[in-house]
């Protein structure tokens, strides 16, 4: 059966007048018998009983009319619902973002995204780098955000922003009133850093590593908001993305610009080659890309 010879059935059992559900349906009376004979032959018996003054039901036709009403309108339902979907008057977006986006940058993108797409639903996985890539790879979510993954990558990679590394100390400390901090000075305290695999200790640690420098890890954690707290209470130092910078202030911290080297290393959006993003999923990274585009 297609939904075609269903929704002529249905509108001849309606009316019971062939006439009638040639108007409805915007059909010929030839075509109309065509399409309920082609119906009759394919389910192998007939459906009406016709005579030239009447149109009945045969109690086959009986028992397919509840059942095409259904069908009818389970059919116009998911027709209904995909419109919308590819109109964004509903969906659904899940994404996964390093904690240090998600947590700063990405509330005032969500606050956009909602004004454009009211319907549209979004679920954020707040984690790590490493499991942000997993979660593109894997398809658990269709886009990630984080920072630009090794060379060789199966992952496509669309920068957004180039973020540098900044220091962070206690504001009551010595060092709270520069500018400017150099590593060899901010390596002379206690620091405090995030626990491994986590992308930011290993960047951190390959800069220092090539030219012979160590963090003395004092402390470790697997959340920023627990480095930032740990700082501000004065058991030692560390280093963050910009993008945290106003975070770590809230938290009781102060954000130093650091060189000496300068450690610094694009974020941008990763998605998954071959596998065309959702409707709603386009929209979020189009929504994402707007934020830097001059």
């Amino acid at each position: 059966m297609t939904v075609k010879q269903i929704r002529a059935f249905f509108a001849v059992a309606q009316s019971l007048s062939f006439a009638v559900a040639c108007e409805r349906l915007h059909l010929s009376q030839s075509a109309l018998s065509l399409t309920i004979k082609a119906l009759e032959e394919g389910l192998g018996g007939r459906l009406f009983s016709r005579t030239t003054r009447n149109v009945a039901l045969t109690p086959e036709g009986e028992s397919l009319l509840p059942l095409a009403r259904r069908l009818i309108a389970e059919w116009d339902n998911a027709e209904d619902e995909m419109r919308q979907r590819f109109t964004l008057q509903r969906g659904r977006v899940t994404l996964a973002a390093i904690p240090s986006f998600s947590g700063n940058l990405l509330p005032s993108i969500l606050k956009n995204f909602r004004v454009r797409y009211p319907k549209v639903n979004v679920t954020v996985n707040d984690v790590i780098n490493e499991q942000v890539l997993e979660m593109v790879r894997d398809r658990q979510v269709e886009l990630g955000v984080a920072f630009e993954p090794a060379r060789g990558s199966s992952l496509t990679f669309t920068p957004l922003y180039l973020d540098r590394f900044v220091a962070v100390v206690p504001r009551d400390s010595e060092l709270a009133g520069r500018t400017l901090i150099d590593w060899q000075t901010l390596l002379q305290q206690p620091f405090i850093t995030l626990q491994r695999p986590s992308a930011v200790r290993v960047l951190l640690e390959e800069h220092l590593q090539a030219r012979q420098m160590k963090l003395p890890v004092e402390f470790e954690s697997h959340q920023l908001a627990t480095v930032g707290r740990m700082v501000a209470s004065g058991l030692g130092v560390s280093v963050v993305p910009a993008l945290c910078a106003e975070q770590m202030r809230e938290l009781g911290a102060c954000s130093i610009t650091l060189h000496e080297p300068v450690v610094e290393r694009a974020i941008g959006v990763l998605t998954k080659p071959g596998h065309e993003l959702s409707a709603a999923a386009q929209a979020m990274f189009d929504t994402l890309l707007d934020e830097w585009r001059v």
